[in-house]
């Protein structure tokens, strides 16, 4: 059997897709079952995040392994296994063990060197233990891992490569600010009681906010929360416990709003927190310039290089359409869209652009309007040339990502803070078009933190990832090989048994110290055969591409494989009252 991983987080897929994806408890639980009941599969544990969801089995056979472990994936997340594929990634054995060491150790974190994520894999492990999905294997190597990671903390300074994502994002909310006196004496939303929301709620209360109230569905947690801020000894913070639906109101007088809840669909909607700083913006609706001109589902108009924005055709009119190799009928729905622009190429194959340069050229231009604004067709042709060359090479112009930034009055200070910490999101996206308003997500984290400087301890953690990779592989080999070692003895065993027997039946004149001094005799002779191949094999077992030295022994000594597997099952039912043990805290 082999260690296999598969999964996607933050690193390999988008946000948008980690959202989708994202799994609810009872789905989890439900593809822990379904993969111990597949065939390649033996054991099975499920490392679910803010920003990653991994499945690890202990699989027979490495194809077939993969092939279902990707479709589990895809079934129990709700995204098609042909969609979700190109952002999956797979470990296995060795590289299986280094991916989860790394992680471990916050080396593969959106915040290089945080330390939640040991509770989230302590959690992961107990959650396969309860439903016995976790065996020896799995067992013991989320247990090292748990170690590593605790190793990596103490031994180096990793935790001044990074913080928690909570701290991170208290960080990117002050805007370079000092997060203390930023958040001195402000009014605070912590939305959830989970691990997050409870770390979110702590740092705070250590910042020196003035207020913490938590809403919650689950009343109790959020009393108990509350209880233990209020209990926190020189904090000075003030905290209460609300109901979920007293959330609108608590948003108007909040200054700082944390949200990470189990929640399926948004907790904050756009129109709830448009309406919480409705009267809290000066001149709210000049305030925000364009964002408060965009309704629903709007999207601002994609302006080219060559034209102001003045200077656009009207869209849907006879001049834009005529003769225009485009289908401008989807691209239409965007306000004041212009077929001159960068824009209108956008998605286009290189056989088409030559057809839409030629148009261009042709084109009625627009009538200039507004002090300054100019039209250079010359602008429009340089941009053709250059989008003509990028066709040439990859043959296709790729999709805007993001509009090009519209000019227009400048937004009002933020009045509300709003810090996302769920996957998939509590609070509506579309926040961040509302003037007076700030808010930071996991997309903009990942943005934020792919620039974040990493400090030189990261190397010596690397180190011992490898070396503590290493010594789990040596160990795991050395153990595989360990049941064909006893089988073998076992049966040598029984040959000095047999010959004793059939010793006494030829000589049964023998007295007791006689046959004694003869059975301890033979019984010497065959452990100091056995000493050392049994020595050196384990020992070549513990090095990379030792697993063949088990079968080698079986076959020399013509082993029966049941007999191995016995040996096996015995080891493993002693083994259970230990991993009971383990399911306490790590």
């Amino acid at each position: 059997m082999s260690l296999l991983v598969v999964g996607l987080s933050h690193r390999s897929a988008p946000v948008s897709v980690l959202e989708r994806a994202a799994m609810e408890m009872d789905a989890q639980v439900k593809l822990l079952q379904d993969t111990v009941a597949a065939e390649p599969a033996s054991e099975a544990a499920v490392l679910a995040t803010c920003n990653r969801i991994e499945l690890y089995a202990d699989v027979d056979k490495f194809h077939a392994g993969v092939a279902e472990l990707s479709t589990l994936l895809a079934q129990h997340s709700g995204v098609g296994l042909d969609e979700l594929t190109p952002y999956l990634y797979v470990h296995y054995e060795d590289r299986a063990v280094h991916h989860l060491f790394s992680v471990a150790c916050g080396l593969d974190s959106m915040v290089v060197g945080e330390g939640q994520i040991l509770g989230q894999i302590k959690d992961s492990l107990a959650k396969a233990q309860d439903l016995h999905t976790a065996g020896r294997l799995l067992n013991d190597l989320f247990q090292q891992a748990l170690r590593v990671g605790k190793r990596a903390h103490s031994e180096t300074g990793i935790d001044r490569a990074g913080q928690s994502l909570v701290t991170f994002g208290l960080e990117q909310l002050a805007a370079g600010a000092d997060v203390q006196a930023w958040a001195r004496g402000k009014k605070a939303l912590v939305i959830g009681a989970g691990s997050m929301s409870s770390l979110a709620a702590a740092t705070l209360a250590r910042a020196g906010v003035g207020e913490v109230v938590i809403a919650n569905r689950t009343a109790d947690r959020a009393e108990r929360l509350a209880e233990i801020l209020n209990d926190g000894g020189d904090t000075g913070v003030a905290a209460r416990a609300v109901s979920m639906e007293s959330v609108p109101g608590e948003l108007t007088r909040a200054d700082v709003v944390v949200s990470c809840t189990g929640a399926t669909g948004l907790v904050l909607s756009a129109e709830a927190v448009a309406e919480a700083v409705a009267g809290r913006v000066p001149d709210a609706g000049a305030g925000r310039g364009l964002d408060a001109r965009l309704g629903a589902g709007e999207v601002p108009p994609v302006f080219g290089s060559g034209a102001a924005p003045a200077a656009r055709l009207p869209a849907g009119s006879a001049d834009a359409e005529d003769s225009c190799p485009l289908d401008l009928a989807p691209i239409q729905a965007a306000a004041d869209f212009s077929v001159l622009g960068e824009g209108a190429v956008a998605g286009m194959a290189a056989a088409e652009l030559e057809q839409h340069a030629a148009w261009v050229d042709n084109a009625p231009r627009p009538q200039t309007g507004g002090a300054g604004a100019s039209f250079d067709p010359a602008q429009d042709a340089d941009a053709i040339v250059a989008l003509a060359a990028l066709a040439a090479t990859v043959g296709r112009i790729p999709e805007r990502r993001k509009p090009e930034p519209v000019v227009g009055p400048p937004r009002p200070a933020p009045v509300l803070f709003l810090l996302d910490l769920a996957m998939p999101r509590d609070i509506d996206a579309a926040v961040h078009r509302l003037g007076g308003v700030r808010l930071v997500d996991i997309e903009s984290l990942a943005e934020a933190s792919a620039d974040a400087p990493m400090a030189a301890d990261v190397d010596q953690v690397r180190r011992i990832v490898a070396d503590e990779v290493a010594a789990f592989g040596a160990a795991l080999r050395a153990a595989h090989i360990t049941p064909t070692v006893v089988a073998l003895r076992t049966m040598a065993a029984d040959v000095v048994a047999n010959e004793i027997a059939r010793l006494e039946g030829r000589l049964p004149e023998l007295d007791d110290k006689h046959r004694a001094e003869i059975t301890q005799t033979v019984k010497r002779v065959v452990d100091k055969l056995l000493h050392a191949p049994t020595v050196r094999v384990k020992q070549l077992a513990a090095e990379p591409g030792g697993a063949g030295y088990a079968d080698a022994l079986r076959t020399l000594f013509d082993l029966d494989q049941e007999t191995v597997a016995a040996v096996s099952r015995a080891e493993r039912a002693d083994d259970e009252p230990e991993n009971s043990k383990d399911r306490g805290p790590a």
